[in-house]
């Protein structure tokens, strides 16, 4: 609970500097870029995160970092932030919240299908276009298969699953054949 009234006092002040800015989007993009380089790179996230390091050591790191991502002076600012605060930690949390509000911001729904096989694009793009009309905002859209699906599919749209997965309904079916006749 305190990690994530953290992660969201701090992407909400970072939302906040880059709605003014009208570059939200790219802090957004930015902050990920990092979280995959400290994931690509235990030792640099070990660095990062450790205290028994020295802030201008922690700083170095990140200016490097920077450096190599091309990260815009915000987000640096940001990072070194955390730094100094001892809140790398909860960077992955904060870039969650983070994608979250600035998708509210830009009125988007993240939302995650998963189906037995891959779905063509023609596929995708029909539930795309249903989950938003469902939710009256722009999509963006996942794909992901589980073999252990019969058919069907299964959708995750912010925090409502909607399961049209065969074996679901097969497991209705076989509840309503128990259950009998009126």
């Amino acid at each position: 609970m305190i990690a994530s009234s953290v992660a969201r006092r701090y992407a909400r002040a970072l939302l906040s500097l880059g709605v003014e800015e009208g570059r939200f989007e790219q802090y957004g993009d930015e902050l990920e870029s990092v979280l995959a380089a400290m994931k690509q790179s235990r030792e640099l996230g070990f660095v990062l995160v450790n205290p028994g390091y020295t802030q201008p050591q922690r700083h170095a790191v990140v200016d490097a970092v920077a450096g190599g991502l091309k990260l815009s002076a915000v987000t640096v600012n940001f990072l070194r932030l955390l730094v100094d605060r001892q809140r790398m930690g909860a960077l992955a949390e904060i870039a969650r919240v983070y994608r979250a509000l600035v998708d509210r911001q830009a009125g988007r729904i993240r939302a995650t299908v998963t189906s037995a096989g891959p779905l063509g694009e023609h596929e995708l793009e029909r539930l795309r276009e249903a989950i938003g009309r469902a939710t009256g905002r722009a999509v963006v859209l996942e794909s992901k298969t589980d073999s252990s699906l019969i058919g069907g599919v299964v959708a995750q749209v912010g925090p409502t699953m909607m399961d049209g997965s065969l074996r679901t309904q097969l497991e209705r079916m076989r509840h309503e054949l128990k259950r009998g006749p009126l």
